[in-house]
């Protein structure tokens, strides 16, 4: 009796091995959130603060000078499967201790709902839109500018004043360039108009000359090309070294490698190539802290020099910041 009890014990252990065993279940369902957009490092006693107003796609015919099958090579190497490119699309909020200041707005919605978040991730960075006291602006194209005001047309900055370069200003604020513009270039000079109106009705839009000092600590930079008067903000603090570049860079997966590479928006194709190989050059010599408007976020970086005209991006680490006290 005792043997048979215990083969029956055995085979019901065998069944329990056999038997099918039930999934687990997860104990709290998936977020599918992304974190806020932000993210901040310190230069000297300024604070950087980076804003993510979201993403496009971008298709990689608008580069040009280069052949299609280098064009995939140097995609693919960077893990980018084309034609459609992510490109990111970010602005940098300096607190110099006695100004706010934002360097470009974001796109709003002018682009489609992938932007505009620009004013939500700095309100998750602990910052109010009426706290900005100065916006500067590399250049007045809508991905840059069209966060300045609501769907209303609103100032969304109503605190601020806004810096532009005067030849920019005169380029795309001009009813005459925008007559004889082809017709398919001539929103980008209405996106311009519309960001501007309000802050000029009000006398918050100021422009400044070649090489000014906007706030303290911040001075602006020529890097014409992009458009006429597009301009990067070299930023400096207790000897450290920051330049917001821009759009120098429209595809990092290809425009470091071969900067001679030009974007279709260029206004000027040649002047652009040179600005970015004179300012790789010298960033790359320099080791020059950068970020960049399309940039992959937090678009933070330096230039490394890979060989005669040749670079390499390499993005800054995240760290944490030192503490209050330091």
């Amino acid at each position: 009796m005792k043997k048979t009890f215990k083969c029956m014990l055995a085979f019901c252990g065998a069944l329990a091995v056999l038997a099918p065993v039930a999934p687990a279940q997860a104990e709290a369902p998936m977020v599918k959130t992304q974190v806020p957009g932000y993210y901040r490092t310190m230069l000297g006693q300024f604070e950087i603060t980076a804003l993510y107003d979201g993403a496009i796609e971008l298709d990689s015919q608008l580069l040009k000078n280069v052949k299609e099958q280098e064009l995939e090579r140097l995609l693919s190497r960077m893990f980018v499967e084309g034609p459609k490119m992510q490109t990111a699309v970010n602005a940098y909020l300096i607190n110099t201790g006695s100004n706010l200041v934002l360097v470009d707005a974001g796109a709003a919605k002018l682009f489609g709902s992938g932007l505009g978040h620009i004013v939500g991730n700095m309100r998750a960075a602990g910052y109010d839109p009426a706290q900005v006291d100065t916006v500067i602006v590399t250049h007045l194209h809508g991905d840059h500018v069209g966060g300045l005001g609501d769907s209303a047309g609103q100032m969304v900055f109503p605190n601020a004043t806004i810096h532009v370069a005067q030849t920019d200003n005169d380029f795309w604020l001009s009813p005459q360039m925008a007559a004889q513009a082809p017709a398919e270039i001539q929103p980008f000079f209405k996106m311009a108009v519309d960001a501007a109106a309000p802050y000029q009705a009000r006398g918050q839009w100021k422009t400044f000359a070649e090489g000014s000092e906007v706030v303290p600590g911040i001075r602006a930079v020529k890097a014409y090309g992009h458009t006429p008067g597009h301009t990067a903000y070299a930023v400096e603090s207790n000897g450290e070294k920051l330049l917001i570049w821009g759009d120098v860079v429209h595809s990092h997966a290809v425009q470091f490698a071969r900067p001679e590479v030009a974007f279709e928006f260029d206004v000027d194709q040649a002047q652009a190539v040179a600005t970015r190989k004179s300012l790789m050059y010298s960033l790359a010599a320099t080791k020059t802290l950068v970020a960049g408007m399309h940039l992959p976020f937090p678009g933070i970086g330096h230039v490394r020099a890979d060989g005669k005209g040749i670079y390499s991006w390499i993005p800054a680490e995240f760290a944490p910041l030192p503490p209050a006290s330091q």
